[in-house]
């Protein structure tokens, strides 16, 4: 059985749909903090069969967490401290998502102007959609 060790200060993320934590890795952008990361793929679990689990030792502001609950809000979220859970985060899906997505639309004004921020609204928070805020194009996610 492998074994990775406890953390000391910073954030478990668990219950990671199996796969998908080297995405999170980029899309949170670890590789630019300067702190230690385990990723854990493929773990056991009697919930999800299998399941990944980032550790990240660093202060929980350095990870956007809209971003996070973007890519998924059913990932639990815990807060280390001293080297114990002092609290367990629920993710709820931002109302607003800026320059995380890009719009397909080639007709959107951000094709053209290309600094401008591509933001995105949620539109139905039971179906998860996101429309983008200038020409209303649906985000349709890439399998």
């Amino acid at each position: 059985m492998l074994n990775v060790g406890k953390i000391e200060e910073g954030i478990v993320l668990d219950h990671i749909i199996a796969g998908k934590s080297l995405s999170i890795y980029d899309s949170l952008q670890l590789d630019k903090l300067d702190c230690t990361v385990a990723i854990i793929k493929n773990a056991k679990s009697s919930k999800m069969g299998k399941k990944d689990i980032l550790k990240i030792e660093c202060d929980i502001d350095k990870v956007s967490l809209d971003i996070l609950a973007f890519i998924d809000h059913n990932i639990t979220v815990n807060i280390i401290k001293d080297g114990n859970i002092v609290e367990k985060k629920d993710l709820v899906l931002p109302k607003e998502v800026k320059n995380i997505i890009r719009c397909k639309n080639p007709r959107c004004i951000t094709s053209v102007e290309q600094e401008l921020p591509n933001i995105f609204i949620l539109t139905d928070e039971k179906k998860e959609i996101y429309r983008c805020k200038y020409c209303e194009e649906k985000y349709e996610e890439r399998p």
